[in-house]
């Protein structure tokens, strides 16, 4: 286990300070970012959060995930590495 989660299903409303504030109450938060579009700045809906130890990561999923923030229900699991994508298109020549 690590000590990044990732966070669904949030409210369009949620910010990196709402995000980070949420989480501290259940350990030290080292980061947390709401992922929004680059073109339009609004939130795409999920984000992660980096814990300062994996326990603090563990219990705060334990306590967050299902839990209802503003009318949806937040699902938090453990972030997996990002895979390099094999299905690029080669470069136009």
């Amino acid at each position: 286990m690590n000590n990044k989660l990732y966070i669904s299903n949030l409210p369009y409303s949620v910010n990196d300070q709402t995000l980070e504030q949420l989480f501290s109450d259940h350990g030290a938060v080292v980061s947390a970012k709401v992922i929004t579009d680059k073109m339009s700045g609004r939130s795409k809906g999920f984000g992660f959060v980096e814990m300062e130890s994996e326990q603090q990561a563990s219990t705060a999923m334990e306590k967050l995930n299902g839990q209802d923030l503003n009318g949806r229900r937040m699902n938090v699991a453990i972030a997996r590495p990002k895979e390099e994508s094999s299905d690029r298109r080669p470069a136009r020549r």
